[in-house]
Parts: structure tokens; C-alpha cells; sequence
């Protein structure tokens, strides 16, 4: 405004006149700038939900993939079955009463809120165990797994270690480590002579890219003796098929003579991922011994 007021050679007043209008664009473009911290967690807020939803959105995929391959089981269960009762004579499928489908219907929920492996899972978080950092990989580090505004970062979806060890197995979460080989050393929910491991990872049909070659490959398993800082003790190397069930139990090769509270998981190879090998979920089974 004193630009505009201020009297100058004609000549001039344009170039000034210039500047005021770049001046008064300049102050409302930092206003803008300024958000209001509720309006940033407001941001922050619809992002995680928006994360939440897309998750239970493929995780509800991958349960329709498995409840159609139930049904069409089952399906073949009852024409055999038909077949078998009827004389071999063909049976319409729609004539099922619906009491038949009730019930159909109610044995493929409870199967699929069933845990798969049925065993006591020693590794599991929610039950007391955890990962000890100092005998763990680093995580790999992706700024594209961060979100920014205006450069100020407000979300990350850097997952940590501790989530090889939670039943939330949706695509994405997982515990990544840099390259195809690394370890994870964990504390037991008690003391248990080991029997046997569980590895778990996404399938390919509900991978966002399409395949998953960062899934563990080869890996072995050690007992740690002494409070988690003795002896290695070698109780099996397996490899995980990833064209398999999700879920694979591995009976362990080596026993023990005494209980262990400390587990240390060593991945080997991946499936060809060059960057990175995510984990899923790890559970470890055995026989209770006593409490630490």
C-alpha cells in the first residue's frame, strides 16, 4: 500500500506496482501455509483411518477366496454324498432345504474363525512374549513408507518387530529387513521345550503388487540358553513354500533337555526380493515347562 501511495516517476510506478501485487500474493500463499494444528491432526486422523479400511477391505477379500473355496468343497461333498444315497442318480443342487444351507453355512463361520495350526502359540505378543532389539536385525528404511505435508512427516507405516508376533495378518504388515537374510531374537511368553515353529505370510492372490518374493525362504531356528545371552542350540532349518497354504508348521529336527525361554529365528534366503524380506508372523510351540 505505501508503494501504491508513494509518489514516483512514471516510469517507475509500474515496476512498483509489479512488486506491491507479487508482495500481496506472497503473504496470502504463507497464510495458507499456516494450517491449524487440529486441522494437521484432523489429517493425521482420516489417514490412519483410510490405512484401517483399506487392510479390512483385502482382508475380507482373502476370507471370500476361502470361503468359496469351502463352498465348492463342500459342494462336491454333497454330490458325492447325493450320488452315493440316491443310486448314482443326479440330484439338482438348489433342492438343498434350507436347513441343509444353514447349517452349511454355519460350519464354513465357525471353520473360518478356527485358528488353523490349533497349538499353543509360546511366541505370541498379546500372551507376554516379546522381541529383544539388541539380538535383532535393523529394520529396513523406506521414505516411501512416510507421509508428508509441506516436508513435515506425520505418519509412517514402518511396521516394528514386534509385529512378526501378533495375529493382524493383513498385506503390509509386516516386519521388513534390509537385503534377504536377518534374524529376530525373541522371549518367550514362558519357558517350553520347542517342538515345533509356524510361519505365516500373505498369500499372492491378496498381494497389492502382485507377487511375493520379499516371503522368508530358507530359515533356521536356535534355542538360546542362559536368559537369552548363552549357548546357540540348532533345532532345525526348514524352507517356507510359497506356493503352499499360508500357514506352515514345521516339526523341529533337534530336541532339547531342558526348557528354553529364548528363541532366535535366522531367515536364510528370500524369494528373490533384492531389497528387502518381510515377516508376517512367527509362532513357537512346545510343552510348558516352568514359569521364569
Amino acid at each position: 500500500m505505501w508503494l501504491q501511495e508513494t509518489e514516483f516517476p512514471r516510469r517507475s510506478s509500474h515496476l512498483y506496482a509489479i512488486m506491491a501485487e507479487y508482495g500481496s500474493r506472497l503473504s496470502n500463499y504463507q497464510a495458507r501455509l499456516r494450517m491449524p494444528k487440529e486441522r494437521l491432526e484432523h489429517l493425521k486422523k482420516e489417514s490412519q483411518t483410510l490405512e484401517k479400511n483399506f487392510r479390512e477391505i483385502l482382508f475380507l477379500i482373502e476370507q471370500i477366496d476361502v470361503l468359496k473355496a469351502l463352498l465348492r468343497d463342500t459342494q462336491d461333498g454333497l454330490h458325492n454324498h447325493s450320488g452315493a444315497t440316491d443310486g448314482g442318480e443326479d440330484r439338482d443342487p438348489t433342492g438343498t432345504s434350507d436347513e441343509e444351507m444353514s447349517n452349511l453355512v454355519n460350519y464354513i463361520l465357525k471353520k473360518l474363525r478356527e485358528d488353523q495350526v490349533q497349538r499353543a502359540d509360546y511366541a505370541l505378543k498379546s500372551a507376554g512374549a516379546s522381541i529383544i532389539e539388541a539380538g535383532t536385525s535393523e529394520s529396513y528404511k523406506n521414505n516411501k513408507a512416510k507421509l508428508y505435508w509441506h516436508g513435515i512427516r506425520f505418519l509412517t507405516y514402518e511396521m516394528p518387530p514386534d509385529i512378526i508376533l501378533q495375529p493382524d495378518v493383513h498385506p503390509g504388515k509386516c516386519w521388513a529387513f534390509p537385503g534377504s537374510q536377518g534374524h529376530a531374537l525373541i522371549k518367550l511368553a514362558r519357558k517350553i521345550t520347542p517342538t515345533a515353529v509356524t510361519m505365516e505370510h500373505i498369500s499372492q492372490t491378496v498381494s497389492p503388487s502382485g507377487n511375493i518374493s520379499s516371503a522368508p525362504k530358507e530359515f533356521s531356528v536356535y534355542g538360546i540358553l542362559k536368559h537369552c545371552e548363552g549357548e546357540e542350540i540348532f533345532l532345525g532349518q526348514f524352507v517356507y513354500n510359497r506356493t503352499g497354504t499360508t500357514v506352515q508348521t514345521f516339526e523341529l529336527q533337534h530336541e532339547v533337555s531342558e526348557s528354553l525361554l529364548c528363541v532366535k529365528l535366522k531367515i536364510l534366503s528370500n524369494w528373490g526380493h533384492q531389497k528387502y524380506t518381510c515377516l508376517y508372523r512367527f509362532r513357537v510351540h512346545g510343552t510348558p515347562g516352568e514359569y521364569p
